[in-house]
């Protein structure tokens, strides 16, 4: 085996796609698991590019009681954003964070991340 990484560039359309799905999709294929030689201190996943984002399709009711939580650190400091307004702000950046979620925790996590596009 050789030491260079064959990419491809996969190219998907979101409009009526469940986003979780599509998310999950995109995972697998930036971290190349769908490839023969997969291995995982090795990354050799593809390129991700994502049209059409600002249609995707939420089931149940995700997007009325979804929320979002971060915290500054600070006493009092926790920030509660639903999913609706985040969707309607960016649904871009709350893609991106849904696919960074299901990455690896390790070094090559931004690497990954940063194969995914947006058309």
């Amino acid at each position: 085996m050789t030491g260079e990484v064959q990419r491809e560039k996969h190219v998907f359309d979101a409009v009526g796609q469940v986003a979780g799905r599509l998310a999950s999709e995109a995972a697998i294929l930036l971290m190349g698991k769908h490839k023969v030689g997969f291995r995982p201190n090795v990354d050799g996943g593809d390129f991700v590019e994502v049209a059409n984002v600002a249609h995707l399709k939420f089931t149940g009711k995700k997007l009325e009681r979804g929320t979002r939580t971060k915290h500054s650190g600070f006493p009092g400091g926790l920030v509660v954003t639903p999913l609706a307004k985040l969707f309607k702000e960016n649904p871009a950046k709350l893609f991106r964070r849904m696919v960074y979620n299901m990455l690896p925790k390790n070094k090559l996590r931004k690497e990954m991340i940063k194969r995914l596009t947006f058309k």
